[in-house]
């Protein structure tokens, strides 16, 4: 059974909590929005099907959300305890400040617990709902990726415009214009139309576009000489109604590579994710070992192998050559010949390189997004021993200074994490430990601090510091009182 002070110090540390919880929530989703807001705003989805999409991005934010409301939470509430003296009043009655911690900290431990489960089975899913929602708006309305009154280039092959896009799905056009992409030398084809419809092909990797009342204007130049072509005259082709079907499947493809619907190890849960780490570095050690056979092999025969002709004195084996004693015309071709072995030997290492990085960026990207399932949620008890113990030293609630040093110590956490991340990414650390060292980093800083709230240290007050420099302050500025006597 909780106690009434444990109830609340729970109910007050939730008041800011739910606060700050939505705000932020609101932030994240509004970057969001900025992010993807080219690929589904104005384009004819209602605003249902935006709302749902945006709600599938959003949760896989809150792994992020919940820490840094935990931090500013802690802080705040723990800040109004010592504004109001509630923590001086609980010290008078002897309780202690680790008496006051227990209750939050097993809430934020369980909220912690409930992160890894949420992490790990609920937001996989989500994210596999917006990829496939993504992913089956391109694919079933190809005319959304066109804005009116725009020239667009996306159906391979053609240049299209519309002036004007309605209907309740998009399905009707106005105003069409459709010129196919050739050279001066090829057939040209411009068909304009006043009016248009979209309608499902019987294959879906075809769009089809039904045209009314408009022309088509071509002019058969491919084969031919140009005095032919400047006698060709130009040709217009009335038609009530014209049927076209245009070729999208490389757009599709184009988004399954893209968004890699079918396999990506965002919809993995954290067992799942040891089997795709497993393959991959499978994958990639036969890769590098094939890669390494290829570049010693080529390095060996940099080094053993001397070109031998009728000009070239053969060398046998395990004869060392001294370059003195050679001819100065031998030396220079021999020099030279070295010279190009070792420059394609670098181009060999440089390009193998490249071959080498895909590989281990993406094997450090699943290792650190699946130890972040749980590094997340340790991050919750080390920002709430940071936010507890800074509140209880500062004593200052609000939305003020607290909220100054919650941003400070979360970009701070955030540096390393992105700066651990691409070193990772580019093989310069290990995936593991880059994933665990923010919070190996942060950890200690938050016993520290935690050791200063118990014994009651006055790490904010300016007193202390200018008591501090006053010996050194002093040597800079100048006696200003007045003396007395000569």
């Amino acid at each position: 059974m909780l106690k009434i002070l444990d109830q609340y110090i729970i109910k007050t540390f939730f008041g800011p909590f739910f606060f700050i919880f939505s705000v932020l929530f609101f932030i994240f989703i509004v970057n969001i929005i900025w992010v993807q807001l080219g690929q589904f705003m104005g384009k004819g989805l209602t605003y249902f099907q935006i709302m749902k999409l945006l709600f599938y991005l959003g949760v896989s934010v809150i792994s992020m959300v919940l820490p840094l409301t935990i931090l500013l939470a802690s802080i705040m509430s723990f800040g109004e305890f010592g504004e109001r003296y509630e923590l001086a009043a609980m010290k008078a009655a002897g309780i202690s400040l680790t008496r006051v911690m227990v209750p939050l900290l097993g809430v934020v431990t369980v909220m912690s617990i409930m992160l890894y489960f949420f992490s790990n089975n609920i937001i996989p899913d989500f994210q596999r709902k917006a990829k496939n929602m993504l992913f089956n708006i391109v694919q079933s309305k190809p005319a959304l990726n066109f804005t009116p009154g725009q020239f667009i280039d996306q159906l391979p092959g053609y240049m299209v415009k519309f002036d004007r896009i309605y209907g309740a799905n998009d399905e009707n056009i106005d105003g069409v214009f459709v010129h196919r992409k050739a050279s001066a030398y090829d057939n040209q084809q411009t068909i304009v139309a006043k009016k248009g419809k979209f309608v499902p092909a019987a294959n879906r990797k075809y769009l089809k576009l039904e045209l009314y009342d408009g022309y088509i204007f071509e002019d058969n130049f491919a084969g031919k000489p140009e005095n032919v072509r400047l006698k060709q005259p130009d040709q217009a082709i009335k038609f009530g109604t014209l049927v076209s079907h245009f070729d999208i499947s490389e757009i599709i493809n184009k988004a399954i590579e893209e968004e890699k619907i079918t396999d990506d190890y965002r919809f993995q849960t954290f067992n799942q994710l040891n089997k795709t780490i497993d393959k991959t570095k499978k994958d990639n050690d036969k890769f590098f070992t094939t890669v390494g056979n290829d570049v010693l092999s080529q390095t060996n025969s940099a080094v053993t192998y001397m070109d031998v002709d009728k000009n070239r004195v053969k060398v046998k084996p395990k004869l060392q050559l001294k370059l003195d004693t050679v001819k100065s015309v031998k030396k220079l071709d021999l020099i030279y010949n070295a010279y190009n072995k070792l420059e394609n030997l670098k181009g060999t290492v440089e390009a193998k390189n490249n071959e080498v990085s895909p590989g281990v960026k993406y094997y450090s990207k699943v290792v650190i997004y699946q130890q972040r399932i749980i590094t997340y949620s340790f991050t919750c008890i080390i920002f709430f021993l940071i936010g507890a113990s800074l509140g209880s030293i500062i004593r200052k609630g609000g939305m003020g200074l607290p909220v100054i040093i919650a941003i400070v110590i979360f970009i701070i956490f955030y540096v390393i994490n992105v700066g651990t991340e691409n070193m990772a990414w580019s093989g310069k650390l290990n995936p593991y430990l880059a994933a665990w060292i923010p919070n190996i980093v942060l950890f200690p800083f938050g016993i520290w601090m935690t050791y200063k709230a118990l014994t009651d240290s006055q790490l904010f007050d300016s007193e202390k510091y200018k008591a501090l420099f006053k010996p050194i302050i002093n040597l800079f500025v100048k006696n200003k009182e007045h003396k007395r006597y000569q």
